[in-house]
């Protein structure tokens, strides 16, 4: 029960998101009135994708929608190093691309989202390697959180653990009404290390995210959207459709700014 009041403590804790501006190709201006000119390039996608992360950019009207594929299918999309490598790489090239409007998180592979932090990976790794490993996860998503455009996470079956706080670091969550989402991790005697507990409080209250938390409880997309996680709880097999139409209305009112 050591953990607990930790947990308990960091549950509390608040942050307030950086702004965004919409207006992506205009100088921004700082606070004293002077300009900068953006530095941010095009991407080259297909060169930058990773063996179990691949970026893609829509084509055609999409072509300002950039969408972050989870392929790891024999892992269920948990998380090891190279996958973190993958991601962290395309976030970073995504930060960096002037054209990119907004960013879509999907999963390659039928009925998972992320299975969270690849455990059997984590068995052979020394105990600073875990700490590095934690870190970087949190860093990383992080880097999701901070993004200069709209990030949606499209969740079609499970989001558990790492999973579902990468999910949450996003700034939309669209699911299927059979996903399955929670953070068991208090089951393995450890609690969310990268960023659960700050998150998931902000959207569906502290009492709440205790109960998910402690409890490591599972829930499907209605309950989810009930509570607050999710915005939307489509039938299965729709997330993505749904997740299209509200970037494309995203990228609408921002070509109006």
């Amino acid at each position: 029960m050591g953990t607990f009041p930790a947990l308990t403590r960091s549950l509390g804790h608040y942050c307030i998101k950086k702004s965004r501006s919409f207006n992506f190709p205009n100088p921004h201006v700082y606070s004293n009135g002077h300009q900068y000119q953006t530095h941010r390039t095009l991407l080259i996608l297909d060169s930058l994708s990773s063996e179990s992360v691949r970026l893609r950019r829509l084509s055609d009207s999409d072509s300002g929608i950039v969408e972050v594929n989870l392929d790891r299918p024999a892992a269920k999309n948990s998380i090891g190093k190279e996958m973190l490598r993958g991601l962290r790489n395309a976030f970073e090239t995504i930060e960096s691309d002037v054209s990119a409007q907004v960013v879509l998180i999907c999963s390659s592979v039928p009925k998972v989202f992320c299975a969270g932090a690849d455990l059997k990976e984590r068995k052979t790794m020394t105990p600073s390697e875990v700490q590095d490993f934690v870190n970087s996860l949190r860093s990383t998503f992080s880097l999701i959180e901070a993004l200069y455009v709209p990030t949606v996470a499209v969740i079609e079956g499970a989001a558990l653990g790492g999973g579902l706080e990468m999910a949450l670091s996003c700034d939309l969550r669209i699911c299927g009404e059979d996903a399955v989402l929670g953070l068991p991790e208090t089951g393995l005697a450890i609690i969310p290390g990268a960023g659960g507990t700050q998150r998931l409080p902000r959207l569906v209250g502290k009492s709440l995210a205790k109960e998910l938390i402690f409890t490591g409880r599972k829930i499907d997309g209605r309950e989810a959207m009930s509570m607050g996680l999710v915005n939307y709880s489509v039938p299965a097999g729709e997330a993505h459709s749904k997740a299209l139409e509200i970037a494309r209305e995203i990228i609408q009112k921002s070509a109006c700014c």
